[in-house]
């Protein structure tokens, strides 16, 4: 027999984990008293039961609330997970070690290099949880992680080369300059895999932090449809908690996830269904106050407090925490790449664009000679928008017929592009070469001459023509404030499979945040996209 424990300290008794049929019998028996009940696995097993806040529950429904009620701790896989980063980093900084024993200046004492790399790893240790850069909650998503670890090799290297200055030793100063610089690129790769097989993981639906998603039904929809599209960031909303005062709405699904609970309820849904972030959706109910006392209840519980803003397009590079007499405010900066920002952009282009163009070369020839033997010319030329609304002429490898364009009026009817864009899934105009090129996007790396001469970027929003230009609204002609680029999120994303919708936001996403890592987070996805070869036609 169990103690059933009521808010009212009145008790009765059940049996201990009755069958389910009996469980719903013993359910329904107390449904009478209007309670609701919650098993409790401890040493003496019994069931809470509480007065319900929004309306008698019914016998079905209280047969599938029965829940274990424990405190929320970390998932077993977050843990693991942090621990595998930290021995990444640890080991790059060994192996970065390791290769400047074999190819690098030793130093003058095995003493001296010992001690110097004990302090090295212990410096390494203290910096890289000061940066914050094995906070579990950043881990596995978004550019941040890759921001932190940079800061944090950064000033590892500098307090490196004040101390090889301070020992007034020659050999230490590599250390600053080659060693560790070493180190953070094999981080940051050792990151980047461990990253790919925690997105593959979740592609399946694991690996993932449980969300309850708080706000009226119509604000909480877009949240759970984004967490949905995007499973790489880790969130799964398995709850929904509204307003109180709707009769009947515990019986309510929003994107087919249930309500558990309205807000009276939510502290103690936290408790017994474990959730790991709680987000708020936008929601006039929700003053300072309220969210204050929220967060005051969550303390203790694991469970991060995660509010909407109503800025979804717009990331932490524009935004600002300021305050005025303590009122917290976020301030919008104005989004800019001109000064440093725009030299980096070049000269990584640049840079980037005549490296490619030498590793590449002999592919690219192979290109053209396979293009060639099918007689006709090898590249294709087409008016495109820049920058500022300026044309140039874009180079891609041809992959249709000669003519192919005189055609195209005879194919509208099967047109499959979204909204301005001309896309057809089979298109008989294209070659057999030219579907191969298409499916690995090998037809655009032409487009590095386009790179170098200034009208295009590595990374950056589609290139669009002109009669698409044409129907831009406001939002869309924002992607004609950065040049156009090779690749970017609308790449990485779908390509061909988005609607035109998500392709103006992506893009647009990018002209609003843009910053040095997620170009190179892109092109990192970009390798893995063109392998895959989705999304092309």
């Amino acid at each position: 027999m169990t103690q059933v424990a009521f808010n009212n300290q009145t008790t009765s008794h059940i049996p201990a984990r009755p069958a389910d049929d009996e469980r719903a019998a013993a359910v329904a028996e107390i449904a009478g008293l209007g309670t609701s009940i919650t098993y409790r696995s401890t040493a003496s097993p019994r069931y809470e039961v509480r007065s319900p806040r929004l309306r008698q529950p019914s016998v079905e429904h209280l047969r599938t609330q029965v829940s274990v009620r424990v405190s929320v701790a970390r998932p077993a896989w977050e843990k693991r997970y942090r621990k595998a980063v930290i021995a990444t980093d640890l080991i790059a900084i060994g192996l970065s070690e390791l290769m400047h024993q074999v190819w690098g200046a030793r130093a003058p004492s095995r003493q001296l290099h010992v001690e110097f790399l004990i302090l090295e790893f212990a410096a390494a240790v203290l910096i890289l949880r000061t940066v914050r850069a094995w906070d579990a909650t950043e881990l596995g998503r978004g550019p941040d992680e890759y921001t932190r670890v940079f800061r944090g090799f950064l000033w590892l290297a500098l307090l490196v080369g004040v101390a090889g200055l301070a020992v007034k030793e020659p050999s230490l100063r590599p250390y600053a300059f080659g060693v560790t610089p070493i180190a953070l690129v094999l981080a940051v790769a050792g990151r980047a895999l461990l990253r790919r097989q925690l997105r593959r993981y979740r592609s399946r639906g694991l690996c993932m932090r449980n969300v309850l998603a708080v706000g009226t039904p119509s604000g909480v929809e877009e949240l759970v449809r984004r967490t949905r599209h995007a499973p790489q960031d880790g969130w799964r909303v398995t709850g929904v908690c509204v307003p109180p005062g709707r009769e009947g709405q515990l019986a309510m699904r929003v994107g087919e996830v249930p309500v558990i609970c309205d807000h009276d309820g939510l502290v103690d849904a936290v408790w017994e269904f474990g959730y790991h972030v709680v987000a708020i959706a936008p929601d006039p109910g929700w003053t300072n106050s309220r969210l204050q006392d929220l967060a005051w209840d969550l303390e203790g519980t694991n469970a991060e407090v995660v509010v909407d803003p109503g800025l979804m397009a717009l990331m932490g590079s524009r935004l600002r925490i300021d305050s005025v007499d303590g009122f917290p405010l976020l301030r919008l900066t104005e989004p800019t790449l001109t000064g440093i920002r725009r030299l980096i952009k070049q000269a990584s282009d640049l840079i980037g664009a005549a490296l490619l163009l030498v590793l590449l070369s002999p592919l690219m020839l192979g290109i053209a000679i396979a293009i060639k033997r099918g007689g006709g010319p090898v590249f294709y030329r087409q008016e495109r928008v820049g920058r500022a609304g300026t044309t140039f002429s874009m180079l891609k490898f041809r992959t249709m017929v000669v003519g192919a364009d005189r055609v195209q009026d005879g194919l509208l009817a099967r047109d499959q592009g979204a909204g301005p864009l001309f896309k057809v899934v089979d298109d008989p105009r294209v070659t057999p070469v030219g579907r191969w090129l298409r499916r690995h996007s090998l037809d655009e790396l032409p487009q590095l001459f386009n790179v170098l001469g200034g009208s295009m970027s590595l990374v950056g929003p589609r290139p669009p023509l002109l009669r698409e230009v044409q129907t831009y609204d406001r939002s869309a002609g924002r992607r004609l404030h950065v040049k156009p680029g090779m690749t970017g999120l609308w790449q990485v994303s779908g390509r061909s499979d988005l609607s035109w919708e998500d392709t103006v936001r992506l893009d647009v996403r990018y002209v609003e945040n843009w910053s040095l890592i997620m170009d190179l987070l892109i092109m990192c996805r970009t390798v893995a996209t063109v392998v895959r070869g989705g999304g092309a036609y």
